[in-house]
């Protein structure tokens, strides 16, 4: 127990020796750590000063390798602007030398243009003084005149004046009535001229029966089944269109008879209907005409909407397009009432194109001129007041109305466009084949030409043609030579013109020709 404080003595000296040697220990190592990392850092500085050296030399190379690029290309540019500066100054040079060349002759022509003026003004000095020498004997020679004469310039002047109006006017009056004389007559060739053209630029169409429609059949057995036990069908028939029905010996045919065309389409449109489905007794008649008509009705206002479409009309009211359909069923001499309407409309389109008029007003009054023709209820009026009267009704204009109505002279004419209707509607139904009693005339005349030129020696055959405007002839080559063909075509258009009458010109044409003709066996 005594030794225990000097055991824990003991102990702590110890320790404290112990931490002063642990201490000096690491002192040691600390020192050697310090010698180890700065021989370290003078390693790594060196091997950066090494590499930093490598990095510059690659700069440096990079640099110069960057900078001959640069002056290769700067060389580069530098040559194109040479080469560049060179063109354009060449450029200039040209431009230098052509300027050189034009300001030489400019010049020389500024040269020549003075040269000139003075020329002028040398001969317009000399021209002066001549012209002042003419005056004076021009004045001399008056002196002179007046001298001999006895009488004054003025006197001398008035006493001419006046024998020169006299003689003057007589001449003008003489040239006036020649003038007047010249435009009569060039102004009926001008409208004969526009007549021809227009003519000639329309087709024709024949004259259609008036009262008769045939309705053919595939046998004659049908005609007992359409007569019905006792006649019922057919007076079930007759009764519901108004038509008479004949049925007669004439083979596979049934003729129906009726002045008005819509009832006999309607008839046979519903005997074709019957005949094809082959039900044929009173009921089923009256069901079929029923709707017959009302398809006829249907008929007429597309006819009427096509016809105006076709002609190039617009705005037409709806009844009055409905009347031109109707007009498709009803004929004027035996000429089909819509076809000679549309015949008339191209007519005037043609004239009023040729006269300078109003085109699309002249067809509409030329189809819409004979609409009084085709009244549903009978009327007192002529048919031209009638169709005026409608016209105005639906809003027509004033041209159109007055056309219509003065088309046969009923009222007096107002405007240019109505005496054109006039002359087309007498073209169209004047024209050969138009109208029958005109057909009948028309033929006859082409026989009587054929007559004139067979009663000559050496005609073989003779040919009208061209609806009568030229005549052909053949004659025979053994009788008759070129001189004479030439002398037989003057004598037959002498006899023409001096024993018949004619519209227009005849041309004759004489053919002579010589054919040789072996056979090859």
């Amino acid at each position: 127990m005594e030794n225990t404080p000097l055991l824990i003595i003991i102990g702590i000296v110890g320790v404290a020796i112990g931490f002063a040697i642990s201490k000096i220990l690491e002192k040691n190592n600390v020192s050697n750590l310090i010698k180890n990392a700065k021989k370290e850092a003078a390693s790594i500085l060196k091997d950066a000063k090494v590499e930093a050296e490598n990095i510059k030399k690659d700069k440096l190379l990079q640099a110069k390798e960057k900078f001959l690029e640069l002056k290769t290309e700067h060389e580069k540019e530098i040559l194109a602007r040479d080469k560049k500066m060179a063109e354009v100054e060449k450029r200039v040079r040209d431009k230098e030398s052509q300027v050189s060349s034009e300001l030489a002759r400019a010049k020389k022509s500024a040269d020549d243009y003075d040269a000139k003026t003075q020329e002028y003004e040398n001969r317009l000095e000399t021209l002066e003084r001549k012209q002042l020498e003419l005056d004076k004997m021009h004045k001399s020679q008056i002196e002179q005149l007046e001298t001999i004469a006895g009488l004054s310039a003025d006197d001398a002047r008035e006493q001419l004046i006046e024998s020169l109006k006299a003689e003057a006017k007589t001449s003008a009056m003489a040239l006036i009535q020649e003038t007047i004389e010249e435009a009569k007559l060039t102004a009926q060739q001008e409208a004969k001229k526009v007549i021809i053209n227009t003519i000639q630029r329309v087709g024709t169409e024949e004259a259609v029966e008036n009262c008769v429609s045939v309705f053919n059949i595939e046998s004659d057995d049908v005609k007992g089944r359409i007569i019905g036990r006792e006649g019922r069908n057919i007076r079930a028939l007759e009764a519901a269109t108004g038509v008479e029905i004949i049925v007669d010996d004439t083979p596979e045919a049934i003729i129906l008879s009726c002045f008005d065309p819509v009832r006999r389409e309607i008839a046979r449109l519903s005997l074709h209907k019957l005949v094809t489905d082959g039900r044929i007794h009173p009921a089923r008649i009256e069901e079929v005409v029923a709707k017959t008509t009302k398809q006829i009705e249907d008929e007429i206002i597309e006819v009427g909407k096509r016809t105006v479409i076709d002609l190039g009309i617009h705005g037409l009211h709806p009844d009055l397009i409905k009347i031109v359909g109707r007009m498709k069923y009803r004929s004027s001499y035996g000429q089909n009432l819509l076809q000679h309407s549309r015949e008339v409309a191209k007519l005037c389109g043609i004239m009023a194109a040729e006269l300078g008029l109003n085109v699309k007003l002249a067809k509409r009054a030329g189809l819409l001129h004979d609409i009084g023709k085709v009244p549903e209820t009978e009327s007192e009026l002529p048919h031209a007041i009638l169709g005026m009267q409608w016209a105005e009704k639906y809003g027509e204009k004033p041209e159109v109305c007055n056309a219509i109505g003065a088309h046969h002279d009923e009222i007096e004419m107002k405007y240019l466009i109505s005496p054109i209707i006039q002359v087309c509607d007498a073209i169209s139904g004047a024209r050969p084949g138009a109208r029958r009693q005109v057909m009948d005339s028309y033929i006859q005349r082409l026989k009587d030409l054929e007559s004139v030129a067979f009663g000559f020696q050496g005609v073989k055959n003779a040919y009208a043609i061209q609806a009568g405007r030229e005549l052909r002839v053949i004659v025979e080559s053994e009788k008759v030579s070129d001189e004479m063909a030439g002398k037989l075509s003057f004598d037959i258009s002498h006899k023409i013109q001096t024993e018949m009458t004619y519209p227009g010109q005849v041309k004759i044409t004489v053919i002579r020709e010589t054919r040789a003709v072996n056979i090859a066996k």
